[in-house]
């Protein structure tokens, strides 16, 4: 087994710290620190960094200090503190701007049909502050987008799970052919098909709205800004193979 490394180490020991203020301080930290949607005056840059240390309840944090563990260690021990590093907050930064962007996408197009139906700028400003509607306008606008669009401005993203998605997808390209289980399946598969596998699985819950983890509504699971860690991941680990990254320490 794996000794946990020094960088490792002290990032579970950073994300523990703003745990414990989260879980003691509540709504004050998650307000300050947790990354919400730019629209809304909780919005600032910083939480593109912050929320990386966040997390919304005690599993939620063990399964990605575990996973940043099991999956970090092994990168950092071969390529050291200021390349994981560089590698952990690039795939951390670009799934939180990965996430707002897709979220920008969708709030802006439920806006405009919004605004379609004959609604004023303020009208539809007071559905995103109240939640309260006139029910006809579901003829346009179905309930479950309406619902979309009030979560996406309330709703923010906390976790680490963005950088530890493109922390896996690292770890396949160096050890394909590790075995790796699931808790519910278990079954030995290689890492080079496993970590695929929940990155499609991730992409097609984000385009469903379907999780096998919460049913229709995704379970409260960023799934966008897993796919977006993953997807930096593999383009900074594309580049790493063709550059002097590959020998920086």
């Amino acid at each position: 087994m794996m000794r946990i490394t020094d960088t490792v180490k002290h990032l579970i020991i950073i994300n523990a710290i703003f745990f414990i203020a989260s879980m003691t301080l509540g709504d004050v930290v998650m307000a300050k620190m947790a990354l919400f949607y730019p629209k809304n005056p909780q919005f600032n840059f910083w939480q593109f960094v912050t929320h990386m240390f966040m997390h919304g309840g005690f599993m939620h944090i063990l399964f990605n200090m575990y996973a940043l563990w099991a999956f970090g260690s092994p990168l950092e021990n071969m390529w050291g503190r200021n390349k994981f590093l560089f590698f952990y907050f690039a795939a951390g930064l670009g799934a939180g701007i990965i996430y707002t962007l897709v979220n920008y996408y969708q709030f802006n197009t439920i806006y405009e049909n919004l605004l379609a139906t004959g609604l004023t700028t303020d009208d539809v400003q007071n559905i995103l502050e109240t939640g309260k509607y006139n029910p006809a306008i579901e003829t346009a606008v179905p309930r479950d987008k309406l619902r979309e669009f009030y979560q996406i401005f309330h709703t923010p993203a906390v976790g680490a799970s963005g950088a530890i998605y493109g922390v896996l997808v690292a770890f396949a390209f160096k050890f394909p052919n590790i075995e790796l289980m699931l808790i519910f399946v278990p079954v030995p598969i290689k890492a080079k098909y496993f970590i695929p596998a929940i990155v499609a699985l991730d992409l097609f819950s984000g385009l469903t709205g379907f999780s096998i983890f919460g049913g229709f509504g995704g379970g409260g699971i960023a799934h966008f800004a897993h796919v977006g860690g993953a997807l930096i991941g593999y383009l900074l680990m594309l580049y790493f193979q063709k550059s002097q990254f590959k020998r920086w320490n």
